[in-house]
């Protein structure tokens, strides 16, 4: 079900915005921890004994619980976690958490990306430990966090082994791109009223991995990193690649963008390099960051060289 475009918009922007500036001792640290060894401190979380009863409230952190090897001690995860398939959805919001809710289903660890109504403080006045993993910045805070919650969750060493295979698999995607005389411009559309993330978030850090040009950086005087373009700003500035990161939630796809007024011409259009990416993964920072990397070095080998 698709949501209307300003809600697409507020949601993107504003909890990447927010997110992004929230943290605060209860997050990313490195974990004082052997490979499964209990207690264990990360940050100033710190467990007696292995979880049990975890409760993610992020889709990106449910995505690394999974990864990690922690999937049967998750008893509970928001609303928008929607992957893998088999993780426990529940009606459980991490944009409105409510310590009374996520408290009755008696967690032993819960982890946020965000320390929204100071859900952190409620839940430490109910003795609840709480890690908060906030929006990355860097592929760096991605691994980061990963060995945070494989600490935290006993899979210390199931986490280092994902995070060196994240590595090795970004390496040899970025290895395998042929070098260009000239770099490659693209846009990265977060919803139809051309919203889009610049250089300066991690979106556009994956992108640079590969040397692209971000057409939107000189939107965004200020460095919020969410500019919006208009649409003569976007023909002006023509694009060879275009990546839609919103074909699920409004339906945008090569030909609904071939169709826009004036768009015909755009030199992303007329070569067909406009890229229908799948929303959720190019919007979070897990470990599906390695296919996100891996399609835009597919699109990046298409363009034709100068």
């Amino acid at each position: 079900m698709s949501r209307p475009i300003s809600a697409v918009v507020v949601a993107a922007v504003a909890a990447a915005l927010a997110l992004a500036g929230c943290g605060g001792e209860e997050g990313p640290s490195t974990a004082k921890a052997t490979s499964g060894a209990f207690p264990v401190t990360v940050g100033s979380v710190s467990l007696d004994r292995r979880p049990s009863h975890i409760i993610s409230l992020s889709p990106t952190t449910t995505e690394m619980l999974f990864a990690v090897g922690a999937s049967s001690q998750v008893v509970a995860v928001d609303d928008q976690s929607n992957y893998p398939a088999e993780a426990p959805k529940t009606d459980l919001s991490g944009f409105k958490p409510n310590a009374e809710a996520i408290a009755a289903k008696n967690p032993d660890l819960v982890v946020l990306s965000s320390d929204t109504n100071k859900i952190v403080d409620q839940l430490k006045a109910l003795k609840i430990p709480t890690y908060v993993a906030p929006a990355a910045t860097t592929l760096e805070d991605s691994y980061t966090q990963i060995s945070d919650l494989g600490a935290l969750t006993g899979h210390a060493s199931e986490a280092g082994t994902l995070v060196n295979r994240m590595r090795d698999d970004i390496s040899e995607i970025v290895k395998n791109v042929k070098p260009r005389t000239e770099k490659i411009t693209y846009f990265h559309e977060l919803d139809p009223t051309l919203y889009t993330a610049t250089s300066k978030t991690f979106i556009g850090s994956v992108y640079a991995l590969l040397g692209l040009e971000n057409v939107a950086d000189a939107a965004d005087p200020v460095g919020g990193g969410y500019p919006q373009l208009s649409g003569e700003a976007l023909i002006e500035a023509d694009p060879a690649l275009m990546f839609l990161a919103d074909s699920k939630c409004c339906q945008q796809s090569a030909e609904t963008v071939a169709a826009r007024p004036g768009y015909a011409d755009l030199t992303a259009v007329r070569q067909h390099q406009v890229v229908a990416l799948d929303d959720d993964i190019a919007s979070r920072w897990g470990p599906r960051v390695v296919d996100f990397l891996r399609v835009v070095a597919d699109a990046v080998a298409r363009v034709p060289l100068t």
